[in-house]
């Protein structure tokens, strides 16, 4: 029986990226459907699990993807209120690749230390990958401050994620040399999770930093969010920092993000959020 992964994007145009990845996690054919909300996905989602015997449900998934996390998140939800009894599929939920991304930075991050008692900063923090990166961070044991260009973005996201995920975290503004070093004192930690070509953090900010052990950069671009960095550091010791890049980071995303998909198709009753797809991503590093 082929194994049939249905990809709900929120976006007008669904992703390439989620859908190519998809086939090499072992999916047999992949049904994109653009614009899905939680208001319409109820006929969706009783296709795929009124279609097929108990027994074989576990060869229907259904991946929820797009840029906008808060979307993906209501559908995410509104598509499990949908399930009842054996009447379900297993569902995974990576909105702009904020779960598999963030688990694979974060994997890496603990691999390298203990982030028991750590103080780390999420840099451009109320995206996608910055909220789930500090989150991750903060259940791991780190004591995580999560910035942004307006403390309010910053506070507010910090509340989402305190009533979600039940995790503690200072909201920070930094938007400039001055509140970046205020964020930054005394930090053993930096996640940076900015759009590509953003740049957060020039070379000196983070070179002779007193405190500062581990850095993490998600960009990929030709401008990085860390300048002095290279895209491929994974572990890379720059000035007694040790630095993981973009596609340090993407190796595992990669790996993470096709081991996620092939473990929905061995049951109809797998969640894959946050929390999930990270013990994954740890086991994986290791």
């Amino acid at each position: 029986m082929k194994k049939l992964l249905y990809h709900f994007d929120t976006d007008v145009m669904p992703s390439v990226f989620d859908s190519v990845v998809a086939y090499d996690g072992g999916a047999d054919h992949v049904t994109q459907l653009s614009g899905v909300t939680e208001e319409n996905c109820n006929s969706l989602v009783e296709g795929a699990i009124y279609t097929r015997a108990p027994k074989d449900k576990k060869n229907t998934a259904i991946f929820v993807g797009g840029s906008d996390l808060i979307a993906g998140q209501k559908l995410f939800q509104a598509v499990q209120n949908e399930f009842f009894g054996n009447f379900s599929v297993s569902v995974m939920l990576d909105s702009n690749g904020c779960n598999t991304t963030s688990a694979a930075g974060v994997a890496l991050l603990n691999q390298a230390t203990n982030l028991q008692g750590k103080t780390a900063v999420v840099l451009a923090g109320t995206g996608p990958v910055g909220q789930r990166a500090a989150v991750l961070l903060a259940k791991s044991g780190a004591n995580v401050r999560l910035t942004s260009r307006k403390q309010s973005r910053s506070a507010e996201a910090c509340k989402a994620m305190h009533t979600r995920f039940g995790v503690e975290m200072t909201p920070m503004q930094a938007d400039d040399d001055v509140s970046i070093q205020q964020a930054m004192d005394g930090a053993h930690v930096v996640f940076g999770a900015a759009k590509a070509g953003i740049q957060l953090l020039n070379a000196k900010q983070w070179q002779n930093h007193p405190s500062l052990e581990l850095i993490a950069d998600v960009g990929t671009s030709k401008i990085l969010g860390f300048e002095g960095i290279d895209v491929m550091d994974k572990g890379t010791e720059r000035y007694g920092v040790k630095v993981f890049g973009g596609i340090g980071i993407g190796a595992l995303k990669l790996k993470l993000h096709r081991a996620c998909i092939t473990k929905l198709f061995e049951s109809n009753d797998i969640v894959l959020d946050a929390e999930a797809i990270y013990k994954i991503a740890q086991h994986m590093a290791k």
